[in-house]
């Protein structure tokens, strides 16, 4: 077994017993090199670390002066670049950095910074401009309306073309487009014109443009809401931004892709830039679509770019009224009204003019919170209520879950015409299944600012029609005349992710007056009876 064992030892390189010369000099030599090797290690870290230099240090030049061309921009980068270097180290300073200085480059949106391209027609100019009057100003903003010819003169000699009117943009006629092919036998040509808007519109070398938005002389911006919807997006980047139509089938005829003139889109002045060098041979290779709109969702492809979808912008491809649309708005800011001229006035008893009039009230006091629908329950009385602020607020007798509430209702019909609930590109409910549940619906009539409190009250008047006979045995909202709802400005809601605001029936000391309070929903709050 010894004889083995030392064998295996030996085999396998087992050391014997007692330490030779060899041994200690191997052991010497070991030692050595592993301290050669840490101190150079030692000296090599610490030569590093004292020759590098911080993260916002750029070895060429200032970055930060490189971003912005105005003095303005320059002033922020510098002042940013300052932070930075006097304030206290963090965890992640080059990431902070990072960030601050992507932020410069952007730079904020303002009215200023956006051009309006608006879509007119000579025949339709004299009644249609009332409604670019609602919300084009002058003072803060620039626009062209495009018209397809001169506007014929007045008997006195005077021009409708309003050229000296102060409150419109200034008036352009189209650039001749008769060398285009035109082969839609249902469309009209003037499609083509349309279409070369935008690109007309970059050709007048306007200075500091973010964006071009494209519109029709019967589309009324939000133009608050339009700025905090274009805020989320970098305009040195390239940027198609629009929505759909409300008809399934007319999204389909055309494309899901396609941004609808109509209810306005937005493109980004990189994108304008690089649409105007190819447009004109683009609109050459598509003779046979019907309209404007799909010529530019075409140019767009042929650029790569896919439609980013706002439901802000709103085409309204509907007959009748739109208080079920209204009343059930997204949660999202409102940008846009278009087919004003086809459907119903969008407050009773008045002109469509004079309705938006009505309208432009709550959009100055709140524009972030117009038609954003909060849901909550009078509990005692059994109701459902729907505030739709600064437009309307329904009563349902019994309890409806807010699922089926934030549903549009059918007060509207197709854009053939039609009552088919399968014709929209979205979910929808009737109008009630029941007759004791058709909604007691209240106009808004009147808003104002309470400097004191820092609310805004609105008041909403019931609408008089009649109401089929219900023999529920419940209270019947029919003795409310009024309702009042308390609500603060909040201009940042659309800053935060999206979320209905909340509701909450108060006492009213008031006969015939329900009380309600809007605002933002305060921690573990939920529509809920």
């Amino acid at each position: 077994m010894k004889a083995n064992q030392k064998d295996v030892e030996k085999a396998m390189g087992t050391p014997k017993a007692g330490p030779g010369p060899q041994s200690k000099t191997s052991s010497k030599f070991l030692v050595w090199l592993i301290l050669f090797v840490s101190v150079t290690y030692v000296v090599y870290t610490l030569k590093l670390v004292s020759t590098s230099r911080a993260c916002h240090d750029e070895p060429f030049s200032n970055p930060h002066r490189q971003i912005s061309s105005s003095s303005e921009e320059e002033e922020v980068s510098v002042s940013v670049t300052s932070s930075i270097s006097t304030s206290s180290s963090s965890s992640s300073p080059l990431i902070r950095d990072q960030d601050l200085t992507v932020e410069v480059r952007r730079g904020r949106t303002e009215l200023k910074n956006v051009v309006f391209g608006i879509a007119a027609s000579a025949k339709l100019w004299e009644k249609r401009k009332e409604y670019i009057k609602l919300w084009f100003k002058p003072k803060e903003m620039r626009g062209i309306v495009w018209l397809d010819q001169t506007v014929k003169k007045k008997s006195d000699g005077e021009e409708e073309g309003d050229q000296e009117d102060k409150n419109l943009p200034p008036v352009m006629i189209s650039g001749d487009t008769s060398r285009f092919s035109y082969k839609n036998r249902q469309g009209h040509r003037s499609a083509i014109r349309i279409s070369r808007i935008v690109s007309e519109t970059l050709r007048l070398g306007l200075e500091d443009v973010h964006w071009f938005v494209m519109g029709d002389d019967d589309t009324v911006f939000i133009t608050e809401n339009l700025i905090r919807v274009l805020n989320k997006y970098d305009h040195n980047q390239f940027y198609y931004i629009g929505s759909l139509s409300e008809s399934h089938l007319q999204n389909i005829f055309f494309s899901y892709g396609m941004a609808y003139g109509g209810g306005g889109f937005a493109i980004s002045y990189p994108l304008a830039k690089a649409l105007e060098k190819m447009q004109d041979q683009c609109i050459q290779r598509y003779p046979g679509l019907y309209g404007s709109d799909d010529r530019m969702q075409a140019c767009m492809a042929e650029l790569g770019v896919p439609l980013t979808k706002e439901v802000g912008f709103h085409q309204y491809d509907v007959y009748g009224n739109l208080l079920g649309l209204l009343a059930a708005h997204p949660v999202a800011p409102l940008v846009s009204l278009h087919h004003l001229d086809v459907v119903e006035p969008i407050f009773p008893n008045v002109t469509r003019v004079q309705a938006l009039q009505r309208l432009t009230i709550p959009m100055k006091l709140d524009s972030a919170g117009l038609m954003q629908q909060s849901i909550c329950y009078a509990k005692s009385m059994r109701w459902t209520v729907s505030v739709s602020w600064g437009f309307t607020v329904q009563i349902f007798r019994g309890v409806f879950s807010p699922r089926e509430i934030e549903m549009p209702s059918r007060t509207f019909l197709n854009w053939y015409k039609k009552a088919d609930y399968t014709a929209y590109a979205f979910n929808t409910r009737p109008v009630y299944r029941n007759p004791c549940q058709k909604p007691f619906v209240f106009y808004m009539s009147n808003a104002r600012l309470n400097s004191s409190t820092d609310q805004t009250v609105s008041e909403y008047v019931r609408h008089r029609v009649p109401h089929p006979p219900c023999k529920w045995k419940m209270a019947d909202p029919a003795k409310l005349n009024r309702v009042e709802v308390y609500k603060k400005p909040d201009p940042h809601l659309w800053d935060r992710s999206p979320r209905r605001n909340c509701c909450k029936v108060m006492d009213s000391g008031k006969k015939g007056t329900m009380v309600i309070n809007v605002g933002a929903c305060s921690e573990g709050e939920i529509s809920e009876v």
